[in-house]
């Protein structure tokens, strides 16, 4: 399976050019023969430009996906739509089986789309972020685990924040997940901490995990990119730095089982 991660330039509250970046990299992407393709949170509005959200909130059949899925069928890929500002109630109007969190207000959700555009999972952040960060005071956290069957892989999804709290990840492992996607918008100057947790959650759970950040710069925030691939080992099979790129690299995921089986701390748990 290859993986394209899309380390796209995301500006505060420009939606349409976003979408557009994110097109791009889709396209691109599949030209280099990407089967699956990430972007990160909140890739269309900017994670940072917390002003904008409430007019900027799409349900899960606004445009934004809706695009996604449309890039999905054309390009013949999988991707994960890193993740959106989601009304929750205008989901629950036109989607009652899209099962939201609440009635009522904001989530920063993510949705994996099959090689056809089909929607195929849904994942709500669980985490949300407090610390120098509206994100607990405008948006309802999710519930339920994201998993979706894509190329003989069962796909996780978390956010960002998520990464600093391991249950989560084991109880992704325990449902059978063998890559974790982690779209994100980590910012400076907690470089050590993206490099660190993200390879301890790979090692710890032994599959991959392939985390997905964006570039640019807010009004008092920069992300620090450093999208970056990992093996069931924890080794870096591809990344890159702050600047805009697209990371691509070929992974197996029948090794999972593989490396489990060859230093089994997975099977020697207590429970």
């Amino acid at each position: 399976m290859r993986l394209a991660l899309a380390q796209i330039d995301v500006e505060g509250g420009q939606v349409a050019a976003n979408r557009e970046r994110a097109a791009d990299a889709i396209a691109a992407a599949a030209d280099r023969g990407a089967d699956v393709v990430a972007l990160p949170e909140i890739f269309n509005v900017g994670y940072f430009a917390f002003e904008t959200y409430q007019r900027n909130a799409e349900p899960l059949s606004g445009p934004t996906l809706s695009r996604v899925s449309d890039l999905a069928a054309e390009h013949d890929v999988g991707v994960l739509a890193g993740s959106i500002v989601e009304d929750l109630e205008a989901t629950s109007a036109d989607d009652p089986d899209a099962d939201p969190p609440a009635e009522e207000g904001l989530a920063n959700t993510s949705v994996f789309f099959d090689r056809d555009g089909r929607r195929q999972a849904v994942y709500r952040k669980h985490h949300l972020f407090g610390y120098e960060s509206a994100e607990t005071e405008l948006l309802v956290p999710g519930e339920s685990l994201g998993l979706a069957e894509f190329d003989g892989a069962t796909v996780g999804m978390t956010t960002c924040y998520d990464l600093r709290f391991p249950e989560l990840y084991r109880s992704i492992a325990e449902a059978g997940a063998t890559l974790v996607f982690v779209p994100s918008a980590w910012p400076y100057p907690r470089v050590e901490h993206w490099q660190v947790l993200s390879r301890a959650r790979a090692i710890e759970n032994q599959f991959f995990l392939a985390t997905v950040n964006g570039a640019g710069s807010f009004d008092d925030a920069t992300l620090l990119g450093r999208s970056t691939v990992f093996d069931p080992w924890g080794t870096t099979l591809a990344s890159t730095d702050d600047e805009p790129d697209l990371v691509v690299t070929d992974i197996d995921v029948d090794r999972v089982e593989g490396v489990r089986e060859e230093f089994p701390a997975w099977h020697d748990r207590r429970r």
